[in-house]
């Protein structure tokens, strides 16, 4: 595949998703606020706290930048792992890569749809803000699953 990254993004990918993804799972389950942590002035092309404030365009705002960090990494980290070439990149492994890359879509996609028919209003907004980094997951999951299948079935047969 010709737009693969170089491998040593592969390890910067997981410096950057691992601490991400769990720092994320650890905010999602215990429901904890980061409005007040690493607040700085920043650039918006629009904000609107909720709904009854007045929203803001192109100005400077105060924001806790915590999940900006971290939806970041996990997508820069996620990327980077995705799409960095293995030592040994051949052409099984780009078909395997290709195959993941599939599935990723239409499990990510069809688990939407599911969630679309059973969940409505705000919730939902949440599973639109994880869908932002579920494909990149599912496609880990399944590469490097089929990657040990294979490597499991070449030491088998030795």
């Amino acid at each position: 595949m010709p737009f693969l990254l170089p491998n040593p993004f592969k390890k910067i990918g997981w410096i950057l998703f691992i601490p991400a993804f769990l720092v994320s799972l650890y905010i999602s389950i215990f429901n904890i606020n980061t409005d007040n942590y690493l607040v700085c002035r920043v650039f918006t092309l629009v904000n609107d706290d909720n709904i009854f404030s007045k929203s803001q365009a192109f100005a400077f705002i105060n924001n806790s930048i915590v999940d900006e960090l971290l939806l970041f990494c996990l997508i820069i980290g996620g990327i980077f792992i995705c799409f960095s070439r293995l030592k040994n990149e051949d052409e099984l492994i780009s078909k395997i890569r290709h195959e993941s890359l599939v599935w990723a879509v239409y499990v990510n996609y069809g688990i939407i749809l599911f969630l679309a028919m059973f969940i409505y209003g705000f919730p939902f907004l949440n599973v639109l803000f994880y869908n932002t980094f579920t494909m990149i997951f599912f496609f880990i999951i399944r590469f490097h699953y089929k990657l040990y299948q294979l490597k499991k079935d070449t030491s088998d047969e030795e």
